[in-house]
């Protein structure tokens, strides 16, 4: 398993890439593997993880990181990885966990199965909310975790600028930066998943 670095350190178990502060993005724990779990979890409370926010639809790991490592609140926000458009109600009900606990100090993990869409897609919505340029937030994310695609973008901006009235004007125009960040960023997603799935975690 590979080293994965973030500005604070390096992860050398727990697959968590450090995007900004308090804020950490990455896929899941090692469910295969309950001994290797649990250094992971061990490895994210070291790095200082208060909190793990879990978007799997799939998966809930609550009840035993809940018994395994009581320091860590967990959270489970869990919708589908299939392509379809996020609802406002997740990235309300997400964000607000979110940075509640970082406006507190603490250091929190929002993490989907492999890191690619679902993680990546929240943390941009939390650093929209933050006040980061949409453009800026998705150069951090894929500077800190190269296989982030964040697939949800695109829905995170339209909450973003709807909550914040914009126009439709600016609705097309804040897609239409996105499309061509990724015309300008690309990287092929198919390749990315079977990469992961063939080292078994974040490369």
């Amino acid at each position: 398993m590979s080293p994965r670095a973030g500005s604070s350190g390096i992860l050398r178990w727990a697959n968590g890439s450090h995007v900004d502060e308090g804020l950490w993005i990455g896929g899941d724990l090692e469910i295969s593997d309950p001994e290797l779990a649990a250094i992971q979890l061990e490895e994210l409370e070291a790095a200082g993880i208060t909190d793990i926010v879990d978007l799997r639809l799939e998966w809930n790991d609550a009840d035993w990181v809940t018994v395994a490592k009581p320091s860590i609140r967990y959270r489970w926000f869990g919708v589908d990885d299939a392509g379809q458009r996020m609802p406002d109600e997740w990235f309300d009900i997400s964000t607000s966990y979110v940075l509640t606990q970082l406006n507190s100090g603490g250091r929190v993990l929002v993490h989907c199965h492999m890191g690619i869409n679902r993680g990546p897609s929240m943390g941009f919505a939390v650093m929209l909310v933050q006040g980061w340029d949409p453009i800026e937030a998705l150069d951090r994310i894929r500077e800190r975790r190269e296989i982030a695609y964040v697939g949800y973008a695109e829905d995170a901006l339209d909450w973003w600028l709807r909550k914040n009235g914009a126009t439709r004007t600016e609705l097309a125009l804040g897609r239409q930066r996105i499309r061509q960040w990724r015309r300008n960023n690309f990287l092929d997603v198919a390749a990315v998943i079977r990469k992961v799935r063939t080292c078994g975690g974040a490369p």
